[in-house]
């Protein structure tokens, strides 16, 4: 029986078909900008990682940050579409192309930079310097907009964003790069929606009266053995896990009151839906067994798969591998687990959020992993990609190039999912 080629594979065909030349006086223009900020971008990543502030939280951040690109010459708004650290940076010589980066630099409670948002700060600072560079000189025609996006660990920033229109309204496409510890131009994020959960009882002394209480405790670990039976329902690409945010005051008190926090993820956000009604029943049943009450609050929008434009991650990796880098079948970047707030982004315009290797072996948000953050080889992996990405999205000026990334997008993206 034949098999039919993947949608993959027959984008791959088609971008041969493009038949990229890198342009010379380009990509020196693009070498040239990135070796003059090297110094200042290891700086700033030094800088930000020693900061380590929390989601929505990044006050010194957001003015070292804003500083720096105004220095640099670009239209800087600060505490952009109402959140305290955010900002936008714009640089443009006229009609043309709009192309949109995007920059996170939160950290994570009690590891810091735990998930490189170092380096995606200053991978997003060197591809917009490239990008202004271009325009300056007037290589190409249009606009670059950086996106200072916080609380990225919160899946905050972008989402408030893309909620007031910032990507639909002002960019044609956007980009970004995330360090991990492989290489995958096609690295799968999977959609994540949040639940707060609490279990209301009654309180009594726990030794001379407990038959007086109801337990709110007890319903919790009724909860939680029921979303672990649960899990062995689920389908492989699901994902369920969570912290106790109160557990009791004192162990000789029944606690009243108890509360957990909960992620709930699945492959692409349209199935969230189906673990979430999962979830609500296991909230329910641990509230009748032990006679509590019982509320939750899931987020008012979820995080939502990241869908890569397939021509823009193949002319990323056409790049890297131009640089010596080889990346894994998609069938294994497509085994990810992680979530971002990107994904949104992705949804409403052509993106892509590749991952670059950062020459460690260990995941994302452990302690490894933060202290390979901060290395000069990290650093250097992160303007290697950083360059690619920049010659990606000059590509992206190129009208028969665009039009081919915006027909990518309008095949995997439906209609009425756009916004």
């Amino acid at each position: 029986m034949e098999v039919l080629p993947a949608y993959e594979d027959c984008v791959t065909k088609a971008f041969e078909q493009l038949d990229l030349k890198v342009n010379p006086e380009l990509e020196h223009l693009v070498q040239q900008t990135l070796a003059a900020i090297d110094k200042e971008m290891r700086d700033i990543s030094l800088k930000i990682y020693d900061l380590h502030e929390l989601s929505m939280k990044e006050q010194k951040s957001h003015d070292l940050l804003t500083a720096f690109l105004e220095e640099k010459g670009f239209q800087v708004t600060r505490h952009a579409y109402g959140m305290d650290t955010a900002f936008t940076a714009e640089f443009g010589n006229g009609p043309g192309r709009r192309v949109g980066v995007c920059s996170e630099y939160d950290g994570l409670p009690g590891l810091g930079q735990g998930c490189g948002h170092n380096l995606i700060c200053i991978s997003g600072i060197a591809v917009a310097m490239a990008l202004k560079a271009a325009l300056e000189q007037n290589k190409i025609s249009g606009k670059v907009i950086l996106f200072g996006t916080p609380g990225e660990e919160m899946s905050a920033g972008k989402i408030e964003m893309v909620k007031q229109r910032a990507f639909q309204d002002n960019v044609d496409a956007c980009v970004m790069l995330h360090p991990s510890p492989m290489d995958g131009q096609y690295a799968k994020m999977i959609a994540v929606q949040h639940v707060n959960v609490e279990f209301i009882g009654k309180p009594t002394h726990a030794s001379s009266s407990p038959w007086e209480g109801i337990n709110a405790l007890d319903a919790m670990v009724q909860l939680w053995n029921g979303v672990s039976m649960m899990r062995q329902q689920l389908e492989p690409t699901d994902r369920v896990h969570g912290i106790v945010t109160d557990g009791g005051q004192a162990p000789n008190i029944i606690p009243e009151h108890t509360s957990a926090m909960f992620f709930v993820r699945t492959y692409k956000y349209q199935q969230l839906k189906r673990v979430m009604e999962k979830m609500e029943q296991c909230f329910e049943g641990a509230a009748l067994a032990t006679g509590c009450q019982v509320k939750w609050e899931w987020a008012d929008i979820p995080t939502k798969d990241v869908v890569q434009n397939h021509v823009m991650a193949s002319t990323y990796a056409h790049y890297m591998e131009k640089t010596g880098i080889t990346f894994p079948d998609i069938r294994v970047q497509e085994g990810g687990g992680g979530s971002t707030d990107m994904g949104n982004v992705s949804y409403v315009v052509p993106s892509i959020h590749p991952m670059y290797g950062i020459h460690t072996t260990a995941s994302n948000h452990t302690v490894e992993f933060t202290k390979a953050a901060r290395t000069i080889q990290a650093h250097r992996d992160t303007m290697n990609a950083s360059k690619c990405l920049a010659l990606t999205a000059l590509e992206l000026f190129n009208d028969r190039y665009f039009d081919a990334v915006k027909k990518d997008f309008e095949t995997t993206v439906p209609e009425d999912e756009r916004n």
